[in-house]
């Protein structure tokens, strides 16, 4: 899907979204540059694979927290982590690099990766920033209704604890 198709995906569904247009960012540095209307509920994404390219990982916390991959393949005991390929990011979710979204779980043909989503966006009535699988707008919705349209899309989700 690309971007056009995740708008009208969502309008399709009837899913409460706001969408915001801007330059193409390729970072949160970047990210923090621009004009947002909701910078706090913005979203990291890393796209990481284990040593022997079985499980792929798509994980998405606030855009202000880090990521430690040791501490992360400790606590849900996974073999060694480290991000995965420019290639594996455009065959497995269609994606290149700087647009790395939820939302190319979708292209996921093969359901080959977790969504590994960070339990500061579970509970209350959170809102998620993330690229509609394109890096010049970023879309804002309900993070239970990005969960309802993985799981109805059999989608495989875990909440993590990043710290």
């Amino acid at each position: 899907m690309n971007k056009q198709d995740i708008y009208e995906y969502l309008d399709n569904k009837k899913i409460w979204h706001e969408i915001t247009e801007h330059k193409a960012v390729y970072n949160m540095k970047e990210v923090a540059e621009i004009e947002v209307p909701y910078p706090e509920q913005d979203a990291k994404n890393l796209f990481v694979r284990d040593d022997k390219k079985r499980n792929y990982y798509l994980i998405t916390v606030k855009g202000n927290k880090r990521v430690d991959l040791k501490e992360f393949r400790k606590r849900y005991e996974t073999r060694p982590l480290s991000f995965a390929s420019e290639e594996d990011l455009n065959v497995i979710l269609k994606l290149i690099p700087g647009a790395v979204s939820p939302f190319g779980l979708l292209n996921d043909d093969q359901k080959k990766t977790v969504f590994c989503i960070d339990k500061d966006y579970i509970g209350g009535n959170q809102l998620i920033g993330i690229h509609p699988n394109d890096n010049t707008a970023t879309v804002w919705l309900k993070v239970d209704d990005l969960l309802n349209i993985f799981r109805n899309n059999n989608i495989e989700i875990m909440i993590v604890d990043v710290g």
